[in-house]
């Protein structure tokens, strides 16, 4: 049942003023796929995600050479639970097929709150400052932000702020690819 719903297309849509590529609307099915992948760790969820992410990155038609895949983090709380890093596990698999690198250059600095009950003013607040750069990270070109989905963009834009807070946007620009997008956002 979930196979024969799970079909990308291609969203494009804005977090504030980052472009973010997703390949799916966020339905009860793509809820459970991407729960199926993150906290089960069931390998055929997992090939869902990364071939919608793929899909979405093909469709984009990026320039593979000036681009780099940038990993959500995960929590170390949220590592140990699952056995994996589950976004950066994700993205490795997709730089393999795509060819386009990797920079698993982000780190969680601080604690958030789960962030499923909050308002999108919440969870703005709640991860402002959650990322930062990882000590001797270099990033060139284009960064593309990978997660598996966005809801209100806060993740993502956080995760753009701690990319441009090393000045990393005077070399190019952060957009984001995600597997789900809610419509409208949050």
């Amino acid at each position: 049942m979930c196979r024969r719903e799970w079909i990308p297309h291609y969203y494009k849509t804005y977090a504030s003023q980052l472009n973010v590529h997703s390949a799916l609307i966020y339905t009860p099915t793509a809820s459970k796929i991407i729960l199926a992948a993150k906290e089960n760790g069931l390998q055929g969820a997992d090939d869902l995600l990364i071939s919608a992410i793929v899909h979405v990155l093909n469709k984009a038609r990026l320039d593979k050479g000036y681009f780099t895949l940038v990993p959500v983090p995960s929590s170390n709380q949220a590592q140990r639970g699952r056995g994996r890093s589950f976004i950066v596990d994700l993205t490795k698999t997709i730089s393999r097929q795509t060819g386009i690198a990797v920079n698993d250059c982000l780190q969680v600095s601080r604690r958030v709150s789960d962030q499923s009950g909050l308002t999108r003013v919440q969870r703005i607040s709640n991860m402002h400052g959650a990322f930062s750069l990882k000590p001797g990270s270099i990033l060139r070109g284009d960064a593309i932000v990978i997660d598996d989905v966005v809801t209100t963009g806060a993740t993502l834009q956080e995760a753009a702020r701690a990319l441009n807070s090393q000045g990393f946007h005077a070399f190019g620009s952060v957009c984001a690819v995600t597997a789900c997008v809610t419509q409208p956002l949050r």
